[in-house]
């Protein structure tokens, strides 16, 4: 059930923002967005921080591997926004959509090197189980990931098991696929600030 708070309530600079967004992209002000600006002091402030250090931050990860451990976390948890919105920004990061679409489908046969997919196989059990063991950070320290990296992965983790379930919560909208490539296209120039 979609909760309406995310249509109404925002400060007047907020919604001349939404305003020049819808105007200039010619697509919706995503509910992400919406969120975010909905009660910034509360969640949106600090969300916007944690989201663009874990996504855009200092990493051995590259920005194209960060959405797609975003998009996998999101498939996990069966949030459709976030599939959507993660696998566009993955597929343009990477220039390459296949490679997305193969990630999604089966982590196992993936063309990824090893390092990935063994991180992807931990932030899957993670996201399914909440919690991981020894023998799963072995795992993913000896395809060569360092524990800088695993820390970096986890904190995408962090950021896309918060975001997927408020989405769930509030019935976020799924945007129209132009409206993903376009928030796609926002979120690699701007980042999540």
């Amino acid at each position: 059930m979609r909760l309406d708070i995310l249509d109404r309530g925002y400060r007047p600079g907020t919604k001349l923002l939404f305003t020049l967004v819808r105007v200039f992209s010619g697509q919706p002000v995503p509910d992400a967005a919406k969120l975010v600006f909905y009660r910034p002091d509360f969640y949106g402030a600090r969300a916007k921080k944690f989201t663009h250090e874990a996504m855009r931050g200092p990493s051995a990860w590259s920005v194209a591997d960060r959405e797609l451990m975003a998009a996998f976390v999101s498939k996990v948890n069966e949030c459709a926004f976030c599939i959507g919105a993660h696998t566009a920004t993955a597929e343009q990061a990477y220039l390459d959509s296949a490679k997305v679409r193969a990630v999604l489908s089966d982590v196992e046969s993936a063309p990824i090197e090893q390092g990935l997919r063994a991180t992807l196989r931990m932030l899957g059990k993670l996201t399914r189980e909440g919690t991981v063991g020894v023998e799963d950070m072995r795992e993913v320290l000896s395809a060569g990931v360092t524990p800088r990296q695993v820390e970096d992965a986890l904190a995408v983790c962090a950021a896309f098991n918060t975001t997927g379930r408020l989405a769930d919560a509030f019935g976020f909208e799924l945007l129209s696929p132009a409206g993903f490539e376009a928030g796609a296209k926002y979120l690699l120039k701007r980042g999540y600030r």
